[in-house]
C-alpha cells in the first residue's frame, strides 16, 4: 500500500516540472551596445498563459511574480502558412560562340 503515495507522488512531480519548459538564453549584446546577461526563460510555445511573466504564475530563478494580463490581448492561434511551390534552380550557360581558353598565365 505505500506503493501507490509514492507512485502518485512520482506522477505529480514529473507533470509539475514538464508543465514549465524552460531554455537558458546566452548572454549577447544588444545592436546598441547593450550587454544582457545570461538568463532562463520559458520555452516559447505560442501560449501566454504559462510564460514566467503572467499573471499567477512566479519565475523560480528570480522569485518575482508575473505582472502581464493575458487577458489583454485575446489569444491568437498560429497561423498555418501551406509550403511554398519548389521551383527549379537557374541553370547559367556557358556563354556562346568562341572562348578563350588560354589561362591567366599565359600557357
Amino acid at each position: 500500500m505505500k506503493i501507490a503515495p509514492c507512485v502518485t507522488l512520482i506522477s505529480c512531480i514529473a507533470f509539475a516540472g514538464s508543465s514549465f519548459a524552460q531554455t537558458y538564453v546566452q548572454p549577447y549584446f544588444r545592436a546598441d551596445g547593450t550587454y544582457v546577461e545570461g538568463h532562463y526563460r520559458s520555452e516559447a510555445n505560442n501560449n501566454p498563459y504559462d510564460n514566467y511573466s503572467t499573471q499567477g504564475n512566479y519565475n523560480p530563478y528570480t522569485g518575482q511574480e508575473g505582472t502581464v494580463d493575458p487577458y489583454s490581448q485575446p489569444y491568437q492561434a498560429p497561423i498555418y502558412s501551406p509550403p511554398q511551390p519548389y521551383s527549379q534552380p537557374r541553370i547559367q550557360r556557358p556563354p556562346q560562340g568562341r572562348v578563350n581558353r588560354r589561362s591567366a598565365y599565359g600557357n
